[in-house]
C-alpha cells in the first residue's frame, strides 16, 4: 500500500515487536514543509511514531494543503480534498505501523492547526488528542460537516495575542466551540504574533507527555 501523501517519520530507536506505539500527526503552515515542524516535536519520538505531513499543493517557498479564497475562508473543494487525504493518510500509518490506535494525536500549526481541529471533528473520539497552534475552525465546517462526538477527545489550544494572521480572536472561538461540544480544552495565550514561542512549546509537550499517562 503505498501512502498517500509524503512524510518523514520519526520513532523509538529500540522497537519492540510486542508493543503498539501512540502516534503523532504533525501538519505545518503554509509555505512551510514537514521538516520545517520536526524541532516543534523534537525529543517526542521516543514515546511517539511522528509523522509528519507534507501538504499536496506547492506553495513557495514550500507546500500547502490547500488554497484560501478570502480571509478566513478556504476554497471548499480543494479544503475537502485535502481533509481526505489527511484521513486516508492516518488510515494508511494506522495499518502499516504499529500504532496504538487509542492513542492518536494531531498536532499543527496555522493552516496544519486549522486542519488538525477539522480532522478531529470528523473523527470524533478516535482521535485522542489535539494541539492546535494559531489556526481557526472555517464556517462550512461547522455548518456542513458532519461532526462526531468529541466528548472523548482532549485539546490544546493556544494562540497570539497579537497575532497579526490570525486574529486572536478566532483563537478565543475554538475554544469556546470545543468546550460547547463537551470536549476537554485547554486554551493557553501568549503575548506573541503568528509564531510558536519557547513557553508554548514547553506547555503543550507537557500537556502531552500528561494526557499519555492518561
Amino acid at each position: 500500500m503505498n501512502s498517500p501523501m509524503i512524510y518523514e517519520l520519526r520513532r523509538p530507536r529500540q522497537i519492540d515487536p510486542n508493543k503498539t506505539y501512540p502516534a503523532l500527526f504533525v501538519m505545518h503552515g503554509i509555505g512551510s514543509n514537514e521538516q520545517n515542524m520536526l524541532s516543534l516535536v523534537n525529543g517526542l519520538e521516543e514515546q511517539f511514531y511522528i509523522f509528519s505531513i507534507r501538504g499536496h499543493l506547492e506553495q513557495p517557498p514550500g507546500f500547502a494543503y490547500f488554497t484560501i479564497q478570502g480571509y478566513g475562508k478556504p476554497h471548499r473543494e480543494v479544503f475537502d480534498q485535502a481533509i481526505s487525504k489527511l484521513r486516508s493518510f492516518i488510515d494508511y500509518a494506522s495499518d502499516q505501523y504499529p500504532l496504538d490506535l487509542s492513542q492518536l494525536y494531531l498536532l499543527g500549526f496555522s493552516q496544519g492547526a486549522i486542519l488538525s481541529m477539522t480532522l478531529g471533528l470528523t473523527l470524533g473520539d478516535r482521535i485522542k488528542g489535539i494541539i492546535a497552534l494559531s489556526g481557526y475552525i472555517p464556517a462550512f465546517v461547522k455548518d456542513e460537516y458532519n461532526v462526531k462526538s468529541v466528548n472523548q477527545m482532549s485539546l490544546f489550544i493556544s494562540h497570539g495575542e497579537m497575532d497579526q494572521v490570525l486574529p486572536y480572536e478566532w483563537g478565543k472561538d475554538n475554544n469556546e466551540y470545543f468546550q460547547g461540544l463537551g470536549a476537554t480544552v485547554m486554551f493557553k495565550t501568549y503575548q506573541e504574533g503568528h509564531t510558536v514561542s519557547v513557553q508554548n512549546h514547553d506547555d503543550y509537550v507537557k500537556w502531552l507527555l500528561d494526557s499519555l499517562e492518561k
